[in-house]
């Protein structure tokens, strides 16, 4: 008897592991789906699952890559670089087969941060007429669902990639559209955009553990989260977890769920458009953005990739004195990330709405996104900043400020044909308005009578001044901007 037991549990121990081998199939992470667009010019990388040991073969455009899975049960092959074109079919064997149609290979742009990010298409100006002109197959989108992780995830819940039409367009973010879209018609190639952003969310979340552990500000934080004994029980409640975890109680939480498991799909770049959250925090956003970036280029081992942001649009009343301004912080420390390479910063000052932090106008930012990409990203020979302060020059009680990124000049763009924005301060730190004029094509004089012996002049320094008017002939606007570096009101 004992004999026929221990016979029956050893058969019934083989079929189980003989049929967890049968349906151990080679699966794929979500992002790869029908409709997808692969980076042209790169290898691409493809990665999965299957039995561990398992042989898979993945075949592309004519391209054969075998490999094996590890002890794991995990693997990933690279395809050699593409040209544009397509559609093609993406064929991965195991003991099964999976089968991707209507694959493109293309540009694809990573497109993330807060609520002016999440911001639809279906919200924003002309909606009606650009979502019924928004039949453009050439351009694929993808949403990543919002969700948090204590640690990192290898893939998210759910997601595909939907040709781009007024059906798939009115829920998908309106600021990644109208880039892609600009992309799409410059290069005449397909745009393939990754939404992955959540509004009201700070920076540090979107970072990992192993960037946010040497911050001096989080590494507490961190050790915090990652003590907590979540997962307990046979069935953790999704409910109460997301309760816990709030996307800004706690750093790495948005990159573990919606970043992390994306990695290291192919990508040119990525666009951003965040800062709002971390205002009150501008000083310190000087340190957390650049090493986000970094941190980003590191886990993607894509190189130095284009990383191109939004500087914070005009919010709130306008001042009637000269004032400090978190935001104009928060600006001046998105400013200070152009010293990284391959970034690129477009301007919202001249479009944002006093009573709402959710500006409309989300075509200009994508167009003007698009300029830093064309340039920066493909090397086009176009103007695609507004003008940027370069240097100060006090003389005869003047200030002679030079810009970079004037293109063909200089100019004032209004009905009022004079320059506005400009405060200018002395020893006492005391701002007053100031007047100022364009001497040529690069330079701008600012001076006041109330300011004999000037030592730093303001441009634009406020939540909202509605008043800056200073652009390149090219129509972008300047750059806000401040000559000192006297201590700020901001962490």
């Amino acid at each position: 008897m004992k004999t026929s037991k221990v016979v029956l549990v050893f058969l019934l121990s083989a079929i189980i592991l003989f049929t967890g081998n049968v349906y151990a199939d080679v699966t794929l992470p979500k992002i790869f789906s029908s409709n997808m667009v692969l980076q042209k010019g790169i290898d691409i990388p493809i990665w999965g699952w299957a039995d561990k040991r398992e042989r898979v073969t993945v075949v592309f455009n004519d391209k054969v890559v075998k490999t094996r899975a590890d002890k794991e049960g995990k693997w990933i092959v690279k395809l050699p670089p593409s040209e544009y074109g397509g559609p093609h079919k993406l064929v991965v064997k195991g003991k099964n087969i999976i089968e991707l149609n209507n694959v493109m290979i293309g540009e694809v742009w990573v497109c993330s941060g807060q609520s002016n990010m999440q911001w639809r298409v279906e919200q924003s100006n002309n909606a009606k007429e650009e979502i019924v002109a928004a039949d453009l197959p050439g351009i694929r989108l993808f949403s990543v669902p919002r969700k948090v992780a204590q640690f990192p995830q290898e893939d998210i819940t759910d997601g595909e990639w939907l040709e781009c039409s007024p059906e798939t367009v009115p829920g998908f973010s309106a600021v990644a559209f109208f880039f892609g879209r600009e992309l799409h018609r410059d290069l005449n190639v397909p745009v393939g955009l990754i939404h992955t952003s959540w509004g009201g969310t700070v920076a540090e979340t979107w970072a990992s553990a192993e960037t946010i552990k040497e911050d001096p500000d989080f590494r507490d934080k961190l050790a915090e989260l990652q003590q907590m004994d979540l997962d307990n029980s046979d069935k953790p409640n999704p409910e109460k977890i997301n309760e816990i975890l709030k996307p800004n109680s706690y750093p790495t939480l948005l990159f573990n769920a919606m970043l992390n498991p994306i990695i290291p799909y192919g990508i040119k770049g990525a666009i951003w458009y965040q800062g709002e959250s971390n205002a009150s925090r501008a000083k310190q956003y000087q340190r957390i953005f650049p090493n986000m970036i970094k941190d980003w280029r590191m886990h993607w081992q894509q190189g130095e990739f284009p990383f191109l942001f939004v500087s914070l649009a005009n919010y709130r009343q306008p001042v009637t004195e000269p004032s400090e301004s978190e935001w104009a912080e928060l600006r001046e420390a998105q400013t200070k990330t152009l010293e990284l390479t391959n970034t690129g910063m477009a301007m919202a000052i001249d479009i944002g709405e006093a009573n709402d932090i959710h500006p409309k106008n989300k075509q200009d930012v994508g167009k003007r996104l698009a300029l830093n990409a064309l340039k920066i990203g493909y090397g086009k020979d176009i103007v695609h900043s507004g003008p940027l302060f370069s240097s100060v020059e006090f003389k005869n009680g003047k200030a002679y400020i030079t810009f970079r990124e004037t293109g063909t000049g200089l100019t004032v763009k209004d009905k009022y044909g004079y320059l506005k924005g400009f405060t200018i301060a002395g020893s006492d730190k005391k701002f007053h308005w100031a007047k100022s004029d364009i001497v040529d094509d690069k330079t701008i004089v600012v001076y006041s009578e109330k300011v004999k012996h000037p030592m730093s002049v303001r441009y634009g320094w406020a939540d909202n001044p509605d008043d800056v008017n200073l652009y390149n002939k090219e129509g972008l606007p300047a750059n806000p901007f401040r000559t000192d570096n006297w201590p700020g009101i901001t962490k």
